[in-house]
């Protein structure tokens, strides 16, 4: 096969159709909208969810609660992750980015109890889970709320 012979594979391109072009291209003359009415004018149509007059669907559902705006969201890491970590090994916000466990530290990184840790570890986050906290004690490591 030389470069002059490559061809795109069969059916994988499609020419575009291109409307109000005359009557031989099949979309001519009123450009496939018809004869008049809303749709068929430029900017012609109705909103997102409009339903003729008709209370909308969104506003006949109940509303409930309310988005908290000064909500703070942690990046959450469960134990078992950590185990990848040396001995000793000091873990920071900053550490967890770098070996990509975390990928964005959002509002702080917070400790969960999930899995075991098996490494004596000094752990800086943001928050602690009760269990997390007992396990990181327990495998004689620290935990120190920054």
């Amino acid at each position: 096969m030389k470069l002059h012979e490559l061809q795109p594979a069969e059916g994988s391109r499609k020419t575009r159709n291109r409307v109000g072009r005359g009557i031989g291209s099949g979309n001519g003359k009123t450009a496939g909208k018809g004869h008049k009415g809303q749709n068929a004018r430029s900017g012609g149509g109705v909103r997102l969810g409009f339903e003729g007059g008709q209370t909308p669907l969104f506003r006949r559902l109940p509303k409930r609660g309310f988005t908290n705006i000064n909500r703070k969201e942690f990046a959450i890491v469960n134990l078992d992750a950590l185990n990848r970590f040396e001995d000793g090994t000091e873990v920071t916000p900053e550490l967890l980015v770098e070996t990509g466990l975390v990928s964005n530290v959002k509002s702080g990184v917070k400790i969960l109890g999930q899995g075991s840790l098996n490494k004596k570890l000094t752990i800086k986050a943001a928050k602690f889970s009760s269990t997390a906290k007992e396990a990181i004690e327990a495998a004689g490591g620290t935990t120190e709320v920054i």
